[in-house]
């Protein structure tokens, strides 16, 4: 009889153990930190993000840059200090330029494949987007793993059947033309923000 309670006790171990490890863990407030490069830089960011906006920072050379912007495209702000130089400036987006910028983003169709792989922990699996604009293709490997805000996830990936962990972002450069970096998603945890991080700070 002990015997037999021990297997049903261990059987429930692991089926717990198997189910927590399968659980999706769903974010509403914390911060993702993500590596890329640009001009041959590579940069890391910490993003911490809300149901409603995102507040990510990076340094760029002498310049630590700080990234503001809401979920619906309204607002979009790049502060930029340089510490060495007593210099800050400050560009706030206005919605005309902001919807120059979302017409301007690729327009997706989603063709997931069987190919999994584990980035950063996270269990993966790829998925082709191909741009109807362009008809070029691109890899994208996303994970359920974890949910995040709509916040957080480019307007163009919203149905791609997952959080992006590796993809590509696109933003418009100075000149008007289309600036692609792939991004990679290294960590997210549930840590709070700072105070006011999601403002602007007096100087700017």
């Amino acid at each position: 009889m002990k015997i037999k309670f021990l297997t049903v006790a261990v059987g429930i171990a692991l089926s717990a153990t198997i189910l927590s490890a399968n659980a999706q863990k769903s974010y509403t407030e914390g911060l993702l930190t993500l590596k890329t490069s640009a001009r041959g830089q590579d940069i890391e960011l910490r993003e911490y993000f809300r149901s409603d906006s995102t507040a990510a920072t990076f340094s760029a050379g002498p310049a630590n840059i700080k990234l503001l912007a809401d979920a619906n495209y309204k607002f979009y702000a790049v502060l930029a200090s340089v510490p060495a130089a007593n210099m800050k400036k400050a560009a706030i987006y206005t919605l005309d330029e902001i919807n120059q910028v979302v017409s301007s983003f690729p327009a997706f169709t989603f063709a997931p494949l069987a190919e999994t792989k584990q980035i950063a922990g996270f269990n993966c699996k790829k998925v082709v987007a191909t741009d109807t604009k362009t008809q070029k293709t691109y890899d994208i490997w996303i994970t359920n793993d974890i949910l995040l805000p709509a916040a957080v996830i480019d307007k163009y990936y919203a149905s791609i059947g997952g959080v992006p962990i590796q993809y590509p972002s696109f933003q418009q450069g100075p000149d008007g033309a289309l600036v692609i970096n792939v991004y990679t998603i290294t960590g997210v945890s549930d840590q709070k923000s700072p105070c006011r991080h999601f403002w602007h700070s007096t100087g700017f």
